[in-house]
């Protein structure tokens, strides 16, 4: 049977999430500033980062009291090209997006910038912030560390987060170039996304204490919660396929956004105390930003980028395969796509976007209805 979806467009969805975000009281700009970062997800196409999220990951968040509503941004240590930031469990997506505008004016300045940050909560899809130091004609990077989900290889424990290495650069076409993707072969997003409609996972995202599959999404994630499944690391359990290299990548994110800025790491983020009681997450960020014009013109830069890119996608094709495609370009036809039919949503997003209106009597009417 064919899934009940409708559609609402990005306009609507920001406006109703900025809303939510004050009713729980965020003050305006950061709202909008939360609502804005998570409609990029649903932009770009990638359902598991964005409206999906605004009630389970951060409006609960806030009302058990783990997720500060108020972001207070220290400066613990700064110097002419890095800083370090204490977000004092406030809105991911603002000191996030503090953090990055920071490390674009170090940037434009000595050439070079890199923020790093302890105590935020998530930041909502981490290509916002590659994506930010693009538009200003650089390279960005981020990386975040998240709740324990993903098994070292030959293990069975989740220890690491889904801890994503996101780059984005400018390109002569009509969008940049932009990896952002999980150090695990795939991410709890997804997996809640796939539980919300219903869907058997692949087998071999998930494994269990036995190392066996896992292909129930809800199965799936009350283990991710209690420690009984974890996340194969990107290349899959074991050495044949490389799994080693997602995990290891998992651990320099880890690493980066822990070790520098004196933060929480591993099971220290699990979101609950010693005696099981839920707490803050205690995430952590780093954001660097290079500005190409200290190498080289911006326009050379551009140009040699698209180059590399469309010679890519005018290779030789697989059998059966109708085109190529690079970073980025997915997402940007998705774009495309949707500024023409809107965000579809499946019942069960709806009904979290309206059961936030209702509670909080949010004067908003939504397409579908």
């Amino acid at each position: 049977m064919a899934q009940d979806i409708q559609y609402e467009t990005f306009a609507n969805l920001q406006k109703f999430m900025a809303l939510g975000f004050e009713a729980v009281g965020v003050p305006t700009a950061d709202a909008q500033t939360c609502a804005q970062v998570l409609i990029e997800s649903d932009k770009r196409g990638i359902d598991s980062h964005g409206v999906g999220r605004f009630k389970p990951i951060y409006i609960d968040r806030i009302e058990a009291g783990i997720q500060n509503v108020i972001t207070k941004v220290e400066v613990v240590r700064e110097t002419k090209t890095t800083a370090v930031l204490d977000g004092g469990n406030g809105m991911g997506h603002v000191i996030g997006t503090q953090a990055m505008q920071m490390a674009i004016d170090k940037a434009k300045e000595y050439g070079m910038g890199m923020v790093a940050v302890r105590n935020s909560t998530h930041y909502g899809i981490a290509g916002y912030y590659p994506i930010m130091a693009a538009k200003n004609g650089m390279i960005g990077m981020t990386g975040t560390n998240a709740r324990p989900s993903i098994a070292p290889t030959f293990g069975v424990e989740n220890m690491l987060g889904t801890n994503p290495l996101t780059i984005g650069f400018p390109t002569d076409e009509a969008f940049p170039f932009m990896i952002d993707a999980a150090t695990s072969i795939t991410q709890r997003g997804k997996i809640e996304h796939y539980a919300r409609i219903h869907k058997t996972m692949p087998y071999g995202w998930v494994i269990d204490e036995n190392g066996e599959g896992v292909t129930d999404p809800d199965i799936a994630l009350k283990g991710l919660v209690d420690g009984t499944c974890a996340l194969a690391p990107l290349g899959g359990t074991g050495e044949e396929l490389a799994g080693y290299k997602g995990y290891d990548y998992a651990t320099v994110v880890e690493v980066l956004s822990a070790a520098l800025q004196g933060g929480s790491f591993l099971h220290q983020l699990s979101g609950f105390d010693a005696h099981g009681k839920k707490q803050p997450y205690h995430l952590g960020h780093f954001f660097i930003a290079i500005d190409v014009n200290a190498f080289t013109e911006l326009s050379a830069f551009e140009k040699t980028a698209g180059d590399i890119l469309r010679a890519l996608r005018a290779s030789k094709k697989a059998k059966g395969q109708p085109r190529i495609y690079t970073g980025g370009e997915k997402e940007y036809l998705a774009f495309l796509e949707r500024s023409e039919t809107g965000v579809p949503l499946n019942p069960a997003v709806r009904d979290s976007l309206t059961a936030v209106r209702d509670k909080y009597a949010i004067d908003f009417k939504f397409a579908w209805e």
